[in-house]
């Protein structure tokens, strides 16, 4: 970690995400108004100072929408990544720890499920259970584990036969403890790297489900939906695609220079 901090793109891209996990925390301070609240006579009202980004089609402040939009693509963001870190981790290990049939078979399964879009995977999801917020980060978060679990099979099968591994066998430790406090640690790093960027696929992933409509459901706020909602509106008020597009891209950026200084 002090050999990140001592990169530059790695550093730039920590204060832009930083920034960003800022504002999905403390916009509801921020702002003054409700993101659901209409306002038929603000209808695609420009910049002012009281709607520092002007107002949508229904009169609703920007700025507080996007905030929202924000922190509601964070969380969505986060809990993918969880589920799909835990569950690659848990069958990344095993399978590569154990090897044999039992790794040949999970790893097949495995590739089926890599060989599909994490969209693609999450659309089947929200047709059959429909789409509410829970349902997206279930479906995005089981898409993302075939990722994580080739990454962590690849680091075990490379740690496994290496002298350390050998050393705690001879001490007497059990395959638990080797695998979760021996292998595991050392396949941090690249662990890192890996949620790095599965936080930026996440982020495009819900953007793309709101945008078609399948995901975050209205009167919510997100920015994958305002982006669908502004296509209509882009001559009347830009600003109403502008400024959700403009907060997608510095999220990207930021975990991009992040993920980018990782490997480097």
């Amino acid at each position: 970690m002090k050999k990140l901090m001592k990169n530059k793109s790695f550093r730039a891209g920590l204060v832009i995400t930083g920034v960003m996990v800022f504002l999905a925390i403390a916009g509801p301070f921020i702002t003054p108004w409700d993101p659901e609240e209409m306002n038929r006579g603000l209808k695609f009202s420009g910049v002012s100072l009281s709607h520092i980004m002007g107002c949508d089609n229904f009169g609703r402040d920007i700025f507080s929408r996007v905030l929202y939009g924000l922190r509601t693509t964070m969380i969505v963001a986060v809990g993918t990544v969880f589920i799909g870190c835990a569950g690659g981790v848990i069958i990344g290990s095993l399978t590569g720890y154990f090897g044999g049939i039992f790794d040949t078979v999970v790893m097949r399964i495995n590739d089926v499920l890599f060989a599909f879009p994490a969209v693609l995977i999450a659309l089947v999801f929200v047709s059959l259970f429909g789409s509410s917020d829970v349902i997206l980060i279930v479906a995005l978060g089981v898409a993302f584990i075939p990722s994580f679990a080739r990454m962590v099979r690849s680091e075990f099968l490379r740690n496994r036969s290496l002298d350390y591994v050998a050393a705690a066998r001879l001490q007497g430790a059990g395959n638990f403890r080797i695998i979760f406090f021996h292998i595991l640690p050392n396949a941090w790093p690249v662990l890192l790297q890996s949620v790095i960027i599965g936080f930026n696929n996440a982020v495009l992933a819900e953007a793309g489900m709101s945008f078609l409509g399948i995901g975050v459901q209205p009167p919510a706020a997100s920015l994958g939906r305002m982006l669908s909602e502004a296509q209509s509106y882009i001559r009347v008020a830009p600003g109403y695609a502008l400024f959700p597009g403009l907060v997608i891209i510095l999220m990207v950026l930021g975990l991009g220079l992040m993920s980018r200084a990782s490997y480097e």
